[in-house]
């Protein structure tokens, strides 16, 4: 299929595998045995570790030697040393436990800690985004591409709201009286692989959170910029995968928008 290789297809195939395990388990969320990690705010369920075990095991498969960094089962490291893929099985399992069909299945593959391929797995809207650098950015089979609104005033921007447990609330508050009178509007989703996804296609100008983990981004860190997108950390520097910050736009409104959410 178009602007898909060997290695992306492996990555497609891991996660719409995933995704086809998760949408048994969304059929049946009350039967669920759900735990906590981090207070109340923070459930999982062993829909994500079934969904973490799934792309774990194929990919392995496909290339023993690489180190994983899932988000249930944490690091394991790999022979060689240089490539690791980035997992977060089931992102927004809080819209997945309420039965909000707004989740998806994200994997990322790092060489030397820059990401160099993603695939964004959205299985009840049945949408795949995928890229590998050069390869550009890609919802199913069809070409993608940033939004060309080039206003702040007509942007849609998404935002990842710092929920109990989370710090920066107090920055949050200051960010949207900053931002809300310049916007068309401003978006929560509840799973960062998703805005992210579309920043990438051209339904949000941009998305941004102050405290984000590798897996939630790494996969569309590389699908924003192959879709013609800027990724950095909030501060508009390079982005750390392990910073816990992430901005993703459009070039054109990356300026005004950091001078918004710049903290102080």
């Amino acid at each position: 299929m178009a602007g898909r290789s060997d290695l992306i297809a492996t990555m497609v195939a891991a996660a719409e595998a995933a995704g086809q395990g998760l949408m048994r388990d969304f059929a049946t969320i009350d039967r669920l045995d759900v735990r906590h990690k981090n207070g109340p705010a923070d459930p999982f369920s062993e829909a994500d570790l079934r969904a973490e075990e799934t792309v774990r095991s194929m990919l392995e498969q496909a290339a023993p030697d690489y180190g994983f960094l899932g988000e249930e089962g944490g690091l394991r490291e790999g022979r060689d040393k240089r490539h690791v893929w980035i997992v977060d099985p089931l992102d927004g399992t809080a819209n997945f436990l309420i039965g909000l069909p707004i989740f998806a299945v994200n994997i990322a593959l790092a060489r030397d800690g820059e990401v160099i391929a993603g695939v964004t797995h959205v299985p009840a809207q049945n949408e795949t985004f995928r890229a590998e650098t050069g390869g550009g950015a890609w919802l199913n089979d069809q070409r993608i591409q940033v939004s060309r609104r080039s206003e702040m005033v007509k942007a849609i921007l998404s935002v990842g709201i710092p929920f109990a447990g989370k710090p920066r609330h107090q920055q949050f508050v200051t960010e949207m009286e900053r931002l809300t009178p310049r916007v068309a509007g401003i978006r929560r989703l509840g799973a960062g692989a998703v805005d992210m996804a579309y920043v990438a296609c051209g339904r949000f100008d941009a998305y941004w959170e102050q405290s984000v983990s590798a897996w939630d981004m790494a996969a569309g860190v590389v699908i924003v910029r192959e879709a013609g997108g800027v990724v950095t950390n909030t501060a508009g520097t390079a982005l750390d995968l392990s910073g816990g910050t992430v901005l993703a736009t459009t070039p054109q409104i990356q300026a005004e928008l950091l001078d918004a959410i710049r903290a102080g």
